[in-house]
């Protein structure tokens, strides 16, 4: 009876116990060569076509493991290295918010991989900075970034539902697994029970696959020895009731039906445009092929295998097609990046002199990093070596940078004694009562706090601040004094401005000298209210139009018209103080006197040219004589006013 088993055993289709196992095989006293899937009946399975089942065959049992696995091939994998830290946390964010946890770990594990070389080149660039801003020393050194706070939260939750979800599993595997190994017991009874009919038997059989098929994910490593122990006693269920010649061959036309449907979709995924997508149900093909359909006779069993592992090879040709192009992409990557380093280094060399020099230095650096991180994927062999190279380049960057900001620390240091020096200076004189002088002084030190340079930042707030305060603090008290001041300006423009419009009605009595001793008293009046606001001093304009039409009426010599209309605009300088309008009026005096000069000088200059004897009787002669007689009445004018400038 053994032996008819073990004959008809070979008709089986061995594609369903791809793995059959020596223990399996000694305890049922079956060769290896017996066993359809590990014969090497025909020389067209090569060791390739053998990796590539064995490829699939290791994939579908990952994934019978967890079913979330296979997930995984729907969430596109980014160039999560090209995304800054924000971004990154964002997509991470969101894969763990959406997505089965074992479906992103891979998305996970490269996430975390670009976020912390960004993070650990941001906390290189902090602790160079820190040590710059502390004579070389880290002692003490602390970076906190919001940014690594909330990833880190968002990976410890990705971290607590894989764990949770791993422990879940490990019990229902352990638990599917005794679950399937009763089933096979079950099915090893029902083929050696003696006291079944064959209906009975074909029924039972039905309830055994209808429980296998839903008895859940095993370990992936007991997955192949136990679907080859489950149809190796499937296979001897058949051999048992090969009797019942017709319900078996039913059985393998069923089978072969649904395979040969199985290699036309097959077919049909050499022409699906995304190869990776085909792959992926090529691999749910097998899946099947190998757990939900049963064996086919003998006759077709090396066919339709040999037909359906020809189109596998095919597809996986497909895909490493796809692979060598995507790595020459990878490859154009690696060179670009390669390129961005050089040029991270030949800036690094380059000589800059200047803050403002390394400042432009800084952003062409910052320009490189983002085109790095912007240049896609390199092989992943390669990567480590890329980034190692990236990371010193930038390192030598920094180092050349530092090195010169330290040079100019000494100059930072001599800045920082004058400025201390102007400070000091500044606090001596906050509270001098003598504004006068020591206004202009004050803002001369202001004046040459501007042009000192830059100071080490651990001072910077510092001193500014104790200069700032001895400034404002002067500056307070005399704005407080020219307040006060200008409350007597303002009093003084609103007497004016009221007195203007008394003055305005003035008459004239006629009387020569009265109207002249009147005069000179509105202008003492005018004078005794003092000082006006400096933008108010247009009122001085309109009361001096008002004399000039007194003294117009007064009909007074020309020359005392002006040295009184002369006399009152010096004395308002002089109350002014205003020193710089009295030396352009002492220069305009002496320019006027010069011109009249050149012009007297000019007129008596052409009286020479002219004959003797027509001197006394031309009419000309005569017009020029009375010119110069008016230039020289002009001249004693000029010449009384600047003598009246001297002695105020």
């Amino acid at each position: 009876m053994l032996e008819e088993k073990n004959d008809n055993l070979q008709e089986a289709d061995g594609q369903n116990a791809p793995e059959t196992t020596n223990e399996i095989v000694e305890n049922q006293n079956i060769t290896t060569e017996e066993t359809p899937e590990v014969e090497q009946t025909t020389e067209s399975k090569t060791a390739s076509s053998n990796h590539v089942m064995d490829e699939i065959d290791n994939s579908n049992a990952e994934e019978s493991e967890d079913d979330s696995i296979k997930d995984r091939h729907e969430i596109p994998l980014l160039d999560y290295d090209a995304m800054s830290m924000e971004a990154l946390t964002e997509e991470l964010d969101k894969l763990v918010s959406n997505e089965k946890v074992m479906a992103i770990k891979d998305h996970v594990e490269e996430i975390r991989k670009a976020f912390m070389s960004h993070f650990h080149d941001v906390l290189e660039e902090k602790r160079e900075e820190y040590s710059e801003q502390n004579e070389g020393s880290t002692d003490g050194f602390e970076y906190h970034s919001p940014i690594k706070n909330k990833f880190d939260a968002i990976f410890d939750d990705y971290r607590s539902k894989k764990s949770k979800h791993y422990n879940q599993l490990q019990s229902n595997l352990k638990n599917n697994f005794e679950v399937r190994n009763n089933i096979i017991e079950d099915l090893k009874n029902l083929i050696d029970s003696t006291d079944e009919s064959i209906g009975d038997m074909f029924k039972k059989m039905n309830e055994i696959r209808e429980r296998w098929n839903n008895a859940g994910s095993i370990p992936r490593d007991k997955y192949n020895i136990l679907w080859n122990n489950y149809h190796f006693h499937v296979e001897r269920f058949y051999d048992l009731i090969h009797l019942d010649k017709e319900a078996r061959d039913q059985d393998f036309k069923n089978n072969l039906e649904q395979k040969q449907q199985l290699i036309v979709r097959a077919k049909d995924l050499l022409a699906e445009p995304d190869v990776m997508k085909a792959f992926r149900e090529l691999q749910l093909l097998h899946r099947v092929w190998k757990e939900e359909v049963g064996p086919v006779d003998r006759e077709h069993r090396e066919a339709v295998w040999n037909e359906f592992s020809e189109i596998t090879k095919q597809m996986h040709d497909k895909r490493e097609a796809l692979n060598a192009n995507a790595r020459e992409r990878e490859m154009e990557h690696y060179k670009a990046k390669q390129e961005i380093i050089a040029q991270i280094n030949a800036l690094g060399t380059e000589e800059v002199s200047g803050h403002k020099g390394w400042q432009n230095q800084m952003k062409k650096m910052e320009a490189l990093r983002e085109t790095f991180f912007k240049a896609g994927k390199v092989p992943a062999e390669l990567n480590e070596e890329t980034w190692a190279k990236f990371k010193t380049a930038v390192r030598d960057f920094n180092k050349n940078k530092n090195a010169f900001y330290k040079e100019i620390k000494h100059d930072q240091q001599d800045n920082l004694n004058k400025k201390m020096a102007l400070v000091e200076k500044a606090k001596s004189l906050k509270d001098s009562e003598d504004f006068k002088a020591t206004t202009p002084i004050m803002k001369q030190i202001q004046e040459e706090w501007k042009k000192i340079g830059h100071v080490p930042r651990k001072h910077s707030d510092s001193i500014w601040k104790e200069f700032k305060s001895a400034c404002n603090e002067y500056f307070d008290r005399l704005h407080k004094v020219q307040n006060e001041e200008n409350k007597e300006e303002i009093e003084a423009y609103e007497n004016k401005k009221n007195f203007l419009e008394e003055i305005k009605s003035f008459e004239l009595t006629g009387e020569h000298k009265k109207d002249l001793d009147a005069i000179k008293a509105n202008i003492e009046k005018w004078k005794s209210f003092g000082r006006v606001p400096f933008n108010k001093r247009h009122i001085e304009g309109k009361f001096n139009k008002v004399l000039d039409a007194l003294f117009e009426k007064l009909s007074l010599s020309k020359k005392d018209t002006e040295l009184m209309k002369f006399d009152n605009r010096l004395e308002h300088l002089a109350e002014n103080n205003d020193d710089r309008a009295l030396e352009k009026e002492a220069f305009f005096l002496r320019k006027k006197i010069d011109e009249v000069q050149g012009e007297i000088f000019q007129l008596e200059n052409n009286i020479q040219f002219i004959t003797s004897s027509s001197k006394g009787e031309n009419p000309f002669i005569k017009e020029v004589h009375k010119s110069i007689d008016r230039h020289k009445e002009d001249l004693k004018l000029w010449k009384e006013k600047l003598s009246r400038l001297r002695d105020m």
